[in-house]
């Protein structure tokens, strides 16, 4: 009993005395919202304490069984919920330390994560505060490991709500990435910069479509903007993107800006015989095909093939399907040209994926950029003396990027690097190292009226064998 009572001095919020005079009597279980805020903070535990992708959870075949059982408005709030939370973790992990006279001890997990679920709602969604206050002592009165905290559950979210712009403003100098992530972004890219990296990925993405043609008449149709690649910028809007015109008749298919880039890097393929190597979902084979290349689709997962085609089937484009690793793929004959986006960090995702940071780290980055490593050399065995290979991915390490390649020119005499020329992509010159290979970060592309700016990290580089 004293060491309880010890516990509960020990973590009162710097809250006048008469604030914690409350009653004790149980919140009403029945309260509504309660369960996709409870889904949220077991599903952000298991992310962060667990490095359990998201994509993975949020599934509605395979994913978290308290998700699949949410009405479709509740999924779309826990969603909601748990990109800001992953966003701006650092920030309200600092701002929830502020009002506490010490940190919560290392048993107490659970309640961190529903403090940092409801302060994210708090800071940065428009939701009732008095809501996400009352769930959130009601979470901490269910759990018995959290019960005795509830007061001061509910003591840390009301100061929360009546300080809420002091304590964004307060947090505001705060980096919002894991300080692993900070140290390789700044010993890559320098200091400012990496800051300004960091910040961007704080914006959620906008929704960027590559068409088959005349995009100058599909951004006039959407009230879109037309990117230096020539995709369409949609303007900020609510609903799905199935319900728009072209969808269903396959005009189009959403693809970020800097993932569109590495397909078009081949420049003419008319006739060209391709491969995609790790095609799904099939945007980059979409490119291909659409180009007028012949393309061969390799994709290890059959879900992911099945996926892959149900796309090329609505955008009625022709690709031959290959399920295996493609490792063990070879084409009867040599190849005209390869494209390996590879797997990776996907680090340059994170404003779409904002668990990446939180699930991976430097560890996973080396071993990936192995493995890229491995199969890029194998995708040079595949093409014809003169053929191309285009080496991609979304990570925002040089790891997985530049070293990388420069490892390869350096062991491998019978490749040559082939400059991308900045003149050849007005508008994104600043993408393009001086040694010719593309490089996107999420601060690029400003904001401009009525349209996100920003686009994924990418990395990609144009090789030839002699």
């Amino acid at each position: 009993m004293n060491q309880e009572k010890k516990s509960k001095r020990s973590f009162q919020s710097r809250q006048p005395a008469a604030a914690h005079r409350q009653e004790e009597a149980p919140v009403p279980s029945d309260k509504a919202g309660f369960d996709v805020r409870a889904t949220a903070s077991k599903i952000l535990a298991a992310a962060v304490d667990r490095k359990i992708p998201l994509d993975g959870m949020l599934d509605l075949v395979h994913g978290n069984a308290a998700y699949k059982q949410l009405s479709d408005a509740d999924r779309a709030l826990a969603r909601a919920i748990l990109n800001s939370a992953l966003r701006h973790l650092p920030r309200l992990e600092a701002a929830i330390g502020s009002m506490l006279d010490s940190p919560l001890p290392e048993g107490a997990r659970a309640l961190h994560h529903v403090l940092i679920v409801a302060a994210a709602q708090i800071l940065h969604l428009d939701v009732p505060a008095h809501a996400v206050v009352d769930i959130a002592v009601e979470q901490a009165h269910r759990d018995p490991r959290n019960r005795r905290f509830a007061k001061l559950v509910n003591a840390v979210l009301r100061r929360l709500v009546r300080e809420r712009q002091d304590v964004l403003d307060r947090t505001a100098t705060v980096s919002p990435v894991p300080d692993w992530f900070m140290s390789r972004l700044s010993s890559a890219y320098g200091k400012n910069e990496a800051q300004r990296i960091a910040e961007a990925q704080l914006i959620p993405p906008a929704i960027d479509i590559t068409v088959k043609s005349d995009p100058d008449s599909w951004a006039e149709k959407f009230g879109g903007r037309v990117l230096p690649t020539g995709s369409i910028r949609l303007p900020v809007f609510q609903g799905s993107v199935v319900s728009l015109p072209g969808y269903q008749e396959g005009e189009w298919w959403v693809q970020d800006v800097a993932a569109s880039i590495p397909a078009k890097l081949f420049g003419d393929i008319k006739g060209w015989r391709i491969a995609d190597l790790c095609a799904a979902p099939g945007g980059k084979t979409a490119q291909l095909a659409a180009a007028g290349a012949t393309v061969i689709a390799v994709e290890q997962s059959a879900n992911r093939l099945v996926r892959l085609k149900e796309n090329l089937a609505r955008l009625a484009l022709d690709a031959e399907l290959v399920q295996g690793d493609l490792f063990e793929f070879r084409p009867e004959e040599l190849l005209d040209g390869v494209l390996l986006d590879a797997p990776c960090s996907s680090t340059g995702t994170t404003r779409r994926h904002p668990d990446v940071l939180w699930t991976k780290g430097p560890e996973d980055i080396a071993k990936l950029a192995a493995l890229q490593a491995k199969m890029l050399r194998h995708a040079v065995t595949l093409v014809r003396p003169g053929g191309l290979i285009v080496f991609s991915n979304c990570s925002l390490d040089p790891l997985e990027g530049e070293d990388l390649v420069a490892d390869l020119l350096r062991d491998d005499p019978s490749l040559e690097r082939v400059p991308v020329d900045p003149a050849q992509w007005p508008g994104l010159e600043e993408a393009i190292s001086p040694v010719g290979e593309f490089r996107t970060t999420p601060a690029m592309l400003p904001a401009t009226d009525g349209f996100t700016g920003g686009m994924d990290g990418f990395f990609a580089s144009v090789l030839r064998r002699r």
